[in-house]
């Protein structure tokens, strides 16, 4: 990675902070850096870069991608596609659900017939779940933590595209479910470095990041989830069609298929997954709260099998 920063930027004596696969954090001339390897189409890339320069001529925050010697923002290096960034300071603040919708309440995007829009689930998962059942046929033998998990995934995901199909055909968006800039994932810990990568961008409707970030919450500091929830729901007003996709992502199992991803792709073991399924009861005593809590703020549909379930 060093040589190829010296190569396409001209950076020498830098300091590395963190280094993964395919990704480098460093320190140039007391500026901070991310150099990572690109995974998205060019077209996308093209959409990215101007959505980028939007945000920036707008005064808001993002990490900005920066040229490299052969007046390009994307470099070839042994046949994978890298991007510099420079980070937007400080890298290490946190950002809470509040700073979220905070934010989101700033920005408009001009980029209506975008590429990066993302707001078609029900298509986009029933696509997904297609190519995993066919992909779990061809290479999921092997694989008995997935084989024994898998079916209840699906099907839950199929709960959530029924959710959404039942909500579009009902209801529709009002002022405050935006079509507007997201990211692909939230996690928790929120900080600043990962939530303005643009490399993260998709244009969604805005209750997909909060979304993201509470299904981490639940995996990852449950004690403050409901804290988190409360004060979006008091923050953040919706129509019942916002209140209902905003409990279809929640139904939707993205923190199993993520990692389930990874593993068939030989980035993760399949332990990795267990965190995951050994909470599945929890993760559905969650979801019949939220269906209770949402109802409270809107008369939003019910899955019967998770409101009828019974406290062990």
């Amino acid at each position: 990675m060093i040589e190829l920063l010296n190569f396409f930027y001209n950076m020498n004596d830098i300091k590395v902070m963190e280094e993964k696969k395919c990704q480098t954090f460093f320190l140039f001339q007391e500026r901070k850096y991310l150099l990572t390897e690109y995974g998205r189409s060019d077209s996308e890339f093209e959409e990215l870069l101007s959505l980028n320069q939007e945000l920036i001529q707008k005064n808001l925050p993002t990490s900005r991608f920066v040229l490299n010697n052969q007046n390009s923002f994307l470099s070839l290096y042994k046949d994978k596609k890298y991007v510099l960034l420079e980070l937007v300071n400080p890298i290490d603040k946190e950002y809470n659900v509040l700073d979220m919708v905070s934010f989101a309440d700033r920005i408009v995007v001009s980029s209506k017939k975008s590429i990066l829009i993302r707001n078609r689930w029900a298509e986009l998962w029933s696509s997904k779940v297609d190519y995993f059942e066919y992909q779990i046929r061809q290479l999921g033998k092997d694989k008995p933590i997935i084989l024994n998990s898998f079916s209840y995934y699906i099907g839950l995901a199929e709960n959530a595209i029924c959710y959404v199909n039942n909500t579009t055909k009902n209801y529709q968006p009002n002022i405050n479910e935006r079509i507007t800039l997201q990211r692909k994932r939230v996690a928790f810990p929120n900080m600043q470095m990962d939530y303005f990568n643009p490399l993260n961008y998709v244009i969604d409707i805005e209750v997909r990041d909060v979304a993201s970030y509470f299904k981490s919450l639940f995996f990852n500091s449950y004690e403050d989830l409901f804290i988190e929830v409360n004060a979006y729901l008091k923050r953040k007003r919706l129509g019942i069609y916002g209140y209902q996709l905003l409990y279809a992502r929640l139904l939707y199992p993205s923190f199993y298929f993520d990692i389930y991803e990874k593993v068939m792709e030989g980035e993760e073991e399949e332990s990795a997954l267990l965190p995951i399924i050994n909470k599945v009861n929890d993760y559905e005593y969650f979801l019949k709260d939220m269906y209770y809590l949402l109802s409270k703020y809107a008369p939003i549909e019910k899955v019967d099998w998770i409101v009828n379930k019974k406290e062990l």
